[in-house]
């Protein structure tokens, strides 16, 4: 995934892209504007423009692309994080870590010795199961 200012990047450039796409199509479906001065024939027949649903499809695209461009304005880092800052804030990170290394290394300490007890175990029921099975067919079968 692209870093912040990268994503902010391609955000405005799609937002430039809506702006001038919003401009050919209005000014290609636009109706053409009277002048006082210019008698002209207007069909009045023409179908109506869909010039309104594009204004609106247009401003909707705009608006969401805007709000996507501000959402990720503040998820940049801002002007009062120093170095010092993050140095303190790096710090803190790595106490975080080395204490749960230290909670990790105990609970696979913990799984090890519970991994011993039933290995153990188990060879206890295998030794056991192999002495009943000798000890069976050492026996003779009775007569019936």
């Amino acid at each position: 995934m692209a870093d912040r200012l990268t994503q902010l990047q391609d955000a405005v450039n799609s937002l430039a892209d809506q702006f001038c796409n919003a401009i050919g199509v209005l000014q290609q479906c636009g109706p053409p504007a009277s002048f006082s001065n210019i008698q002209t024939a207007i069909n009045k027949d023409q179908p109506a423009n869909p010039t309104e649903e594009y204004a609106q499809l247009f401003a909707a695209l705009i608006a969401r692309t805007a709000k996507d461009i501000d959402v990720l304005i503040d998820s940049l880092p801002s002007e009062e994080s120093t170095a010092a800052l993050q140095a303190a804030s790096l710090h803190r990170l790595e106490e975080e870590n080395h204490e749960a290394a230290a909670r990790l290394e105990e609970v696979v300490y913990r799984g090890d010795v519970l991994l011993e007890k039933i290995q153990s175990a188990l060879a206890d029921i295998a030794q056991s199961q192999l002495k009943t099975r000798s000890g069976s067919h050492s026996q003779p079968l009775p007569d019936s």
